[in-house]
């Protein structure tokens, strides 16, 4: 063998010699870059185009839209604040527990305020139905004597 050749050397196989051209690269990466900002411009002015041209249809164009009411969608409906929403109720049953009104006006039936009921719970006694055979009791009277000698808790007899 020859000292100046390589016992692995072939010779049909090559490597690149010469260097990669940058210049090509960089004006394909502007031309990019060109081509985005143009495309990013037509769209921005696609987009107030069609803005402009909404705001000055007036008419809706949908039949659900014509009626000009919101549609509030059917029960059960997501609570968007449940602490409010306790609150409110809270509120609207003490104002039904502290207040006169009427329950059916036609009948005559009223309420009361709960500080009033319990009052003339206490003095007056609660309703009971007469035993069966027993003879109707007429209600006691608001002179306490009715109560007098029975303990608190005590049912009448």
């Amino acid at each position: 063998m020859a000292a100046d050749t390589h016992p692995h050397e072939n010779p049909h196989v090559a490597h690149e010699t010469k260097d990669v051209r940058i210049r090509p690269i960089l004006l394909f990466g502007a031309g990019l870059l060109a081509v985005a900002i143009v495309v990013h411009l037509l769209v921005a002015l696609l987009f107030s185009f069609f803005q402009t041209r909404e705001a000055r249809s007036v008419a809706p164009r949908f039949p659900l839209a014509m009626s000009g009411r919101t549609q509030v969608p059917p029960a059960p409906r997501l609570q968007t604040n449940p602490r409010q929403d306790l609150r409110d109720l809270r509120a609207a049953e003490d104002v039904e527990l502290r207040t006169y009104g009427w329950i059916d006006q036609a009948n005559g039936v009223v309420r009361i305020p709960i500080d009033e009921a319990m009052k003339r719970v206490v003095a007056e006694g609660l309703p009971a139905r007469p035993a069966a055979g027993a003879p109707a009791r007429p209600a006691a009277t608001s002179s306490g004597d009715a109560n007098s000698g029975r303990e608190i808790g005590e049912l009448p007899q």
